[in-house]
């Protein structure tokens, strides 16, 4: 069986969409960050795989039903499919902090179940994320590649992650610049 090359893993609030320290709880809450739906559109233009993993605890703080989110999620999906790009899927963790999962970053959960239903060679894929969540589930799951933006948290992350001694092998502004780097990678490797 052949492993799935080529795959980002994207954190959603804070990298694709500004995130809201209230939660995003409904479609007209949600704004795309400037870029990073170009950013799709290169990624997919590139032979990426795109797959989004994503803490929503919104679910078990009974703040949004699952329908709703997954509203949401078929909007911004639909948004990136009209501006050139291709998500594959969407990996959700519904459990608040303190519910003791597997699958809510830091965990490696939801990569492992992309991993499982895709077949992918995480030795090559890399995690784009703006949270040391982000940085420590990719190290933790085995990604190749780590990458923080600092849209969203990713100044705080900085910080926490030079703490942990836990670096990303790059730090972009933004998802678009992010991808700039991963394509640069992978045409020199």
């Amino acid at each position: 069986m052949n492993m799935l090359k080529k795959v980002v893993f994207l954190d959603r609030d804070g990298v694709i969409n500004r995130d809201s320290p209230e939660y995003i709880k409904s479609w007209s809450e949600f704004e795309f960050i400037p870029e990073s739906i170009a950013a799709i559109h290169r990624l997919t233009l590139n032979g990426f795989i795109t797959i989004i993993i994503t803490n929503q605890s919104v679910i078990n703080r009974h703040m949004v039903s699952e329908q709703e989110l997954e509203h949401i999620h078929t909007m911004m999906s639909a948004a990136v499919r009209a501006g050139g790009g291709e998500i594959k899927d969407i990996f959700f963790c519904p459990h608040a902090p303190d519910d003791g999962c597997d699958c809510r970053k830091p965990k490696p959960g939801l990569i492992r179940q992309a991993q499982k239903r895709y077949h992918i060679d995480l030795s090559d894929a890399c995690m784009i994320g703006d949270s040391a969540k982000d940085i420590e589930c990719a190290r933790n799951a085995g990604c190749g590649r780590a990458v923080l933006v600092r849209t969203g948290n990713g100044m705080t992350a900085e910080k926490i992650l030079a703490e942990k001694k836990m670096l990303p092998d790059y730090i972009a502004e933004n998802l678009y610049e992010a991808v700039h780097q991963l394509i640069l990678w992978t045409e020199t490797h």
